[in-house]
């Protein structure tokens, strides 16, 4: 059975206390949920990592990191390597969001180094990729993501993939209120899956959990969740607030 997954990204929000404040929240809300072969992520901002796995400890919740560097150490100003993210108890990464690939630049043999730095360091990916509003409209929108796919991560063995998690986020659907339709999710999931199983094999392909992000909030999680293919969201806005972010949790 394939892990379930709510993780929520807060991107560049909450201070440290309200960082603080808001695991605290989430502790109290989760604690009595049984969250069977579930995992409940967030990611707060770099400066808040430390403070935030020291509160979550102890707890159902886990604490990744946004982005990371490709390379070990060097001069690279303003970056974050993976062995300054574990020191501090990090092990999961955010790679390849779609505001890293809009705003930053990040290419997809970019992010394949990227993955190659998580895995020789021991560490766990959610992987992030999906079409643009165009693509959407000329029909593209399969073979952006399978290029995206290709190029990032089918150098990849079949063994490596135990420390992959994907998020097929539409870019159209984030942040913007509107969501892919509970169908062209599970469209695009289970063909993600199907080229997977194609360039490896079915068991792979049947164990990666593809989430799913794109202005997922509490009247529609459950419906997108109930997909066969769905294993879960990674969450933006609704991640803010204790509330939205576990209805959603519920709803998995």
């Amino acid at each position: 059975m394939r892990t379930k997954i709510v993780a929520g990204n807060w991107k560049m929000n909450n201070d440290k206390e309200q960082s603080k404040k808001l695991i605290k929240s989430l502790k109290k809300s989760i604690k009595k949920m049984p969250l069977k072969n579930t995992r409940v992520i967030v990611a707060p901002t770099f400066v808040n990592l430390s403070s935030s796995v020291k509160k979550a400890k102890k707890s159902k919740i886990e604490v990744v990191a946004q982005n990371m560097h490709q390379a070990t150490n060097g001069a690279y100003t303003g970056e974050i390597s993976g062995d300054m993210l574990k020191a501090i108890g990090v092990e999961t990464v955010i790679l390849g969001h779609s505001e890293r690939r809009t705003y930053f630049g990040e290419t997809d043999e970019k992010l394949a180094e990227k993955v190659n730095t998580v895995l020789e360091k021991g560490m766990e990916t959610i992987f992030c990729f999906g079409e643009l509003l165009e693509d959407r409209k000329s029909d593209n929108h399969f073979a952006v993501v399978e290029s995206q796919l290709k190029n990032a991560l089918f150098h990849l063995e079949a063994k490596d993939w135990k420390s992959i998690i994907l998020a097929y986020e539409p870019v159209w659907a984030i942040g913007t209120g509107e969501t892919a339709s509970p169908a062209q999710a599970q469209e695009m999931h289970a063909f993600i899956r199907s080229i997977i199983e194609k360039k490896y094999n079915a068991k792979v392909a049947e164990q990666v959990s593809i989430l799913y992000g794109g202005s997922v909030k509490p009247t529609n999680a459950e419906e997108i969740f109930s997909k066969p293919d769905v294993d879960g969201g990674l969450i933006g806005g609704a991640a803010l607030h204790v509330d939205d972010f576990t209805a959603i949790i519920a709803a998995i």
